[in-house]
């Protein structure tokens, strides 16, 4: 596994993106377990960094869908409306991307947002990779709607989980209690959860295992917060790394 790790790794260097090597491994692991003739489905792709994992990892026979619409709305961290004109170059970095990758004919785009894209999509999904709009409402749309779609024993995978206050929110209010969602764990932001009946004390720890992430997702708040504020100093001495990357 770390030979095939480095050499995905190797792969994605210089595809941009807000994905680390430990989201990569988890994304990765989940994508080769999908059985033959199953599905990917990813909302959010950017410039394919996650894209790429996704269709490097999985079986040859295994459907792998990119759904984002590349509009402007939601590009990146703080970056939620008026990217037009950055959004039209990032979709010709995508396919770039993944050419460059060799797997633009294992991805199927469709450049829709998520809502527009139910029926462009058959059948259940095996693993679903979210990572579209930040916002409470959009996000926990997302989770529902698209959630709905896992089958069992499947894979939600949820970028910025307990990092962006939008999509942690849109979490607590449709999984923290959920009797059909799992919380397998984390890799930084990147939240796994498995479509898996949840029942009596094990709900109860459940809940606990999401709830234990709170002095996390607020820790990130605050270094977003020192990073608004151009208190850079001071979110490194909260261990954010050197620089001004966004959390995730």
């Amino acid at each position: 596994m770390a030979t095939a790790q480095s050499e995905l790794l190797e792969v994605l260097d210089g595809v941009e993106g807000w994905f680390s090597p430990e989201q990569v491994e988890r994304l990765a692991a989940r994508a080769a377990e999908v059985p033959d003739e199953g599905r990917i489905v990813e909302i959010g792709s950017f410039r394919g960094r996650s894209t790429i994992v996704a269709a490097r990892s999985a079986g040859a026979s295994v459907e792998i869908v990119a759904i984002d619409p590349h509009a402007g709305n939601d590009r990146g961290p703080q970056e939620i409306e008026g990217f037009e004109d950055e959004a039209a170059e990032d979709n010709v970095v995508f396919n770039k991307n993944l050419a460059k990758a060799g797997v633009a004919d294992r991805v199927r785009h469709v450049r829709k947002f998520s809502h527009e894209a139910h029926d462009d999509v058959e059948g259940p999904i095996d693993v679903l990779h979210i990572d579209g709009a930040h916002r409470f409402k959009p996000a926990r749309e997302d989770i529902k709607a698209w959630g709905d779609r896992v089958g069992r024993g499947g894979s939600m995978l949820i970028h910025d989980s307990f990092s962006s206050v939008g999509v942690t929110f849109a979490i607590f209010s449709t999984l923290l209690f959920s009797g059909r969602w799992r919380y397998v764990g984390r890799s930084r932001s990147l939240a796994e959860y498995r479509a898996e009946p949840v029942e009596g004390l094990a709900r109860v720890g459940n809940v606990a295992r999401q709830l234990a992430q709170v002095p996390w997702f607020l820790r990130n708040v605050t270094i977003k917060g020192l990073l608004v504020l151009k208190l850079n100093g001071v979110a490194r001495a909260l261990g954010h790394p050197k620089g001004d990357a966004w959390p995730y």
